[in-house]
């Protein structure tokens, strides 16, 4: 089907001719192959066991080519965040959503609010440009389920005319109990839950106020409801087979420690995954807590607290704490494409058949990778060393270090040992070339944030950046340049170790890094 479409609204072609309104090229697409399914099982010809480990299959299928609930998905595909849902029941101090900045990534961010309808041409217009993206969210501004009717609108469409994408919502969860038969009924089986504490005494310094019943709360009893109705409205969605994905702000000095406990009560009542996530308090943002000089975690307090929880249950590591209309893959925003005067005017051609067949190629690049690093890990078998460090990568997804030093807008951070290669989150940064030119200023941003880090692997890097990062005691490494990251981290890691038993160099440990806070400085 294509379709160009003018500025009201109205789109021009694909009924022979006759005008249609974008219902008609909705209902269009909703007819389009059905929902691409083959055989009695109903499940996607695109699948492969790339990942799996001792997941059930039924699991499996709901997180293989899901970005923020697989690690290893989120190097491969897409999700988009679009914001339907202006109005929100709680007050956080963390959380400030007047701000906008187009080089901002923080949650409750947006350049526009969309009408479901709008929406769903979105979806379909950003679906058919960018054939990877598997996941469609609503996570705000507001809270999703303060406004019901639009958020539950906007998967209505989705479903009907892209059956083949996820369904996902992001809520405080003050209203879930009242809508789980809802979100079930609409085939949405991904929920993240915002939870922060267990004890209501602890929530009372996050939360000034919740709005339920037509009737503000505040202090403990606010928190007390808030936390009451998320573990409730957590037992209530696995106990239906929805997996649920927990978020927690790590706020040092008021609830960082307390999370270890969170983590054992969601783990408790089935939670399938647990993100811990840094708190964003840069004054600028105006949140109580950036106003009143509260500080965020550092890389090294982050990660020691996420080592902590992850005894218990499966940990979040990858998460970009995305803008509430994200487009593109996790740690790129391609919104600024898309909006609704840009996709008013796209062709829209959703070619399922397509899309399924790019997505198999996909796969297939899974496979190889996850190869590449069994074949490079069983070089290291046998090996026995106590040294365990960190490293930098510069990519632009698909597992592949394929990104220019300069351009790097953040870099993925592994833990090398001789159990392998383990990603454990990643840095974001100002850009180091401006306009053709090298930003020294840039440059002590980048180093602050990899500070922890032995090595940082490139695709490329010039001679300045290089020696001030051998200066700083991080080795620049380029020889890998478009190889695939674990495979390439864990060879580096093998001639590490050469090195130190030959007495060739002294392991050192590093120090900790800075967590960056402000907006992203970009070239104009």
């Amino acid at each position: 089907m294509h379709a160009s479409t003018t500025q009201d609204g109205v789109s021009q072609g694909g009924t022979g001719g006759h005008l249609v309104t974008i219902d008609a090229v909705m209902q269009q697409v909703a007819e389009h192959k059905g929902c691409g399914t083959q055989g009695g099982s109903g499940k996607a010809s695109c699948g492969s066991a790339a990942g799996q480990g001792d997941l059930p299959t039924e699991i499996w299928e709901k997180v293989k080519n899901h970005p923020c609930y697989s690690e290893e998905a989120h190097h491969h595909y897409a999700r988009m965040h679009v914001a339907v849902a202006p109005a929100c029941n709680i007050q956080c101090n963390y959380c400030n959503r007047k701000y906008d900045c187009a080089n901002e990534s923080r949650p409750g961010v947006v350049s526009e609010r969309l009408a479901p309808e709008q929406a769903a041409r979105k979806v379909l217009a950003v679906a058919s440009t960018i054939p990877q993206m598997t996941v469609l969210g609503i996570a705000g501004p507001g809270d999703p389920l303060a406004n019901p009717a639009k958020t539950f609108k906007t998967f209505e469409l989705i479903s009907q005319t892209a059956p083949d994408i996820k369904l996902c919502l992001s809520t405080n969860g003050l209203a879930l109990p009242d809508h789980v038969d809802t979100i079930a009924r609409y085939n949405v089986d991904h929920v993240t839950i915002t939870i922060n504490m267990v004890d209501p005494e602890i929530g009372a310094k996050i939360y000034p106020w919740v709005y339920w019943n037509h009737k503000r709360y505040t202090g403990v009893e606010a928190a007390r409801l808030l936390t009451e109705r998320q573990l409730r409205g957590l037992e209530m969605l696995t106990e239906r087979g929805i997996l649920c994905k927990v978020n927690s702000v790590m706020i040092p000095g008021v609830n960082d420690r307390h999370l270890v406990e969170v983590n054992r009560a969601v783990k408790s009542r089935g939670a399938f995954l647990h993100n811990i996530m840094p708190l964003i308090s840069a004054p600028e943002h105006g949140t109580v807590f950036g106003l009143t000089g509260q500080r965020g975690p550092t890389a090294q307090e982050l990660k020691a607290l996420q080592d902590d929880c992850e005894g218990e249950m499966n940990m979040m590591r990858h998460c970009r704490q995305c803008r509430a209309d994200a487009v593109g893959l996790l740690g790129e925003d391609r919104s600024a494409e898309f909006t609704t005067e840009k996709i008013m005017e796209m062709e829209v051609d959703y070619d399922l058949e397509g899309r399924q067949a790019y997505q198999a190629r996909v796969e297939e690049e899974r496979v190889a990778k996850v190869a590449a690093k069994q074949e490079e890990l069983a070089t290291l078998a046998g090996a026995r060393s106590d040294i365990t460090l960190l490293v930098a990568v510069a990519t632009k997804g698909s597992g592949l270090i394929n990104e220019h030093f300069g351009h790097a807008k953040e870099f993925q951070v592994y833990e090398l040992s001789t159990a392998g290669a383990k990603f454990v989150g990643h840095r974001r940064v100002d850009l180091y070339c401006q306009g053709g030119f090298g930003d020294e200023d840039g440059l002590q941003t980048v180093i602050r944030a990899i500070n922890d880090c032995h090595a940082v692997f490139v695709a490329k890097i010039g001679g300045c950046p290089k020696a001030d990062l051998l200066g700083a005691g991080i080795e620049p490494v380029d020889q890998y340049a478009h190889e695939f990251i674990e495979k390439s981290a864990i060879a580096w890691f093998k001639g590490y170790l050469g090195k130190v038993a030959a007495g060739e160099l002294v392991h050192t440990p590093r120090g900790d890094a800075a967590i960056r806070q402000g907006a992203l400085i970009v070239a104009a």
